[in-house]
């Protein structure tokens, strides 16, 4: 067979993108573990088709981009400049850009025209904020239009269903989810049943026993797993040498502050009906969730103070901070979540205050503190988590040093010591108080600069391997803040039984650790 004719079988096999790709070879795990060799086809070395900086078809790997609100469409852009990712598709239940919100009225705006290179590019809609696929196809069009030099490029193919996405999309190597938490545990189930690779963003599910399954099937499964907010936690590598060390004594308890929340928490449920907004599916937005009329308090960024729908401020930070410190210090199975939260009055019939009974939206502030049992070597271990503006404690340092604690932050207590990071995400760490001597015996070097999660999870597709930041690597995390969201809707203290996934003094509350899924959308089903 010539070259040419090798070249030309290789792309009808690479960029097929309306066919299904033929039985006997399957295009992931062709592109991760299967030789060109073994199965007589050549693929194009980049260089040989246009320098070393030239990405080959062969190469590029096809992925289907699902969420495309405002923070979908901030990555999707980052995304669209990997020169060896095509994305295929964008998927979303909500068709046009209605009430949207983000940070600056035009920052995302601006942000898409740049970088599709249209300067009065418009959202249509009733919004200047982008967001819903109509828009996330044309950013993907207008993209590659303007990169390519491609005139009227249309090659992106737009789903309001992420099912019909999988049935009719066969040549996807990939899938990024930026949806709402509670359609994460769905959609990653639906993608490991199918072997296709998946990163998306936190949590991994915002109910503890779906999130559980989903973790387990991406330890069985071969297929490349990430969970986005791994490549923003900092190394604990000096933090475990200082404690190993001895500089602080034992560590007895660790606290973690955020200011978060910075999206509106509504104490009672919506009575109005608004109508839906045009070309929103909104049956398909609520996916497993039982059934209610849509109203946009529960949508696009507020739909973390939900607790259907979202997963408070801790699945939103506590991921970027505590992933790895859970993981470093092998903080696994508590046997008690201990809350402290705030409550909302009302007034009754213009007549008399009441306190709100909330079981359905986090509260403005709360603490819970996670009693860890010793693991090994590792005495027992306290980790107090705060949000809504609460801190902890002031220790005795601090006023002796004139310090004040930062809106955000981390703090390792020990018996003999502190250590602080000067980040809330454990970045730069440094010895408040104990033994400075054997602090300075205990420098490490600097910290190595990991690769952008994104890169690593694309290579991890090519050479069909896990990447860090796996889901198989997220299950401390993952339980810590299913268990915070569910102590705060029981409003007490649980005590836990982690082998057996039960609360054991307050049977009512286990059913804060699953989902009622409606008919349709259980794991078994999706």
């Amino acid at each position: 067979m010539s070259k040419q004719s090798k070249q030309n079988i290789n792309s009808k096999i690479i960029n097929n993108t309306n066919d299904e790709a033929p039985k006997s070879i399957n295009r992931r795990k062709f592109l991760g573990n299967v030789t060109t060799a073994a199965v007589g086809i050549t693929i194009v070395p980049a260089h040989v088709l246009g320098g070393s900086k030239h990405i080959a078809p062969s190469d590029k790997i096809n992925v289907a981009y699902i969420g495309v609100g405002t923070q979908g469409i901030r990555e999707l852009i980052n995304l669209l400049k990997l020169p060896d990712v095509q994305v295929t598709s964008v998927c979303d239940p909500q068709k046009k850009a209605i009430n949207y919100y983000d940070w600056g009225p035009t920052w995302l705006l601006d942000g898409v025209r740049k970088a599709i290179g249209q300067p009065n590019w418009e959202t249509g809609g009733n919004n200047t904020i982008p967001g819903g696929r109509d828009n996330g196809k044309a950013i993907v069009d207008g993209y590659y239009a303007h990169t390519k030099s491609i005139a009227n490029y249309d090659g992106c193919r737009a789903y309001a269903d992420f099912r019909e996405l999988f049935e009719k999309d066969k040549d996807i190597d990939a899938i990024k989810v930026m949806t709402p938490d509670h359609l994460h545990g769905v959609i990653a189930t639906a993608a490991l049943k199918r072997g296709i690779p998946i990163t998306m963003h936190k949590p991994i599910s915002n109910r503890l026993i779906e999130a559980h399954k989903v973790v387990e099937m991406a330890k069985k499964k071969d297929v490349v797993t990430h969970l986005i907010p791994w490549d923003s936690n900092g190394s604990m590598e000096q933090i475990m040498a200082w404690i190993n060390n001895g500089v602080i004594g034992q560590l007895k308890e660790i606290h973690n502050w955020s200011r978060r929340p910075v999206w509106p928490h509504y104490a009672q449920i919506p009575t109005d009906e608004p109508a839906v907004p045009e070309g929103f599916d909104w049956d398909l937005w609520l996916g497993p969730e039982a059934d209610r009329p849509y109203h946009p308090h529960y949508t696009n960024m507020v739909f973390r103070g939900w607790y259907d729908f979202g997963g408070g401020s801790m699945a939103d930070m506590g991921h970027y901070s505590l992933w790895t410190v859970l993981n470093a210090l092998k903080l696994e199975k508590p046997t008690i979540i201990e809350t402290n939260l705030s409550h909302v009055c009302g007034i009754k019939d213009n007549l008399s205050a009441f306190k709100i009974q909330n079981d359905f939206s986090f509260p403005y502030a709360s603490s819970v503190r996670f009693k860890y049992p010793a693991n090994g070597t590792r005495n027992a271990v306290d980790l107090i988590w705060y949000d809504g503006g609460m801190k902890p404690p002031v220790p005795d340092v601090f006023y002796e040093q004139g310090k004040e604690f930062s809106d955000e932050g981390m703090m390792f207590m020990g018996e003999k010591g502190i250590i602080m990071s000067s980040e809330f995400n454990v970045r730069n760490p440094y010895v408040l108080s104990g033994d400075m001597k054997l602090a300075n015996e205990s420098m490490v070097g600097e910290e190595q600069e990991k690769v952008k999660g994104i890169r690593a999870f694309i290579d991890g597709v090519k050479e069909n391997k896990q990447v860090e930041g796996s889901f198989r690597q997220a299950w401390p995390i993952t339980e810590a803040v299913n268990l915070y969201g569910a102590a705060l809707r029981a409003r007490k203290t649980l005590k836990y039984d982690a082998d057996n996934f039960k609360i054991t003094n307050d049977i009512e509350a286990n059913k804060y650790l699953d989902r009622n899924y409606r008919k349709g959308w259980s794991l078994e089903e999706i």
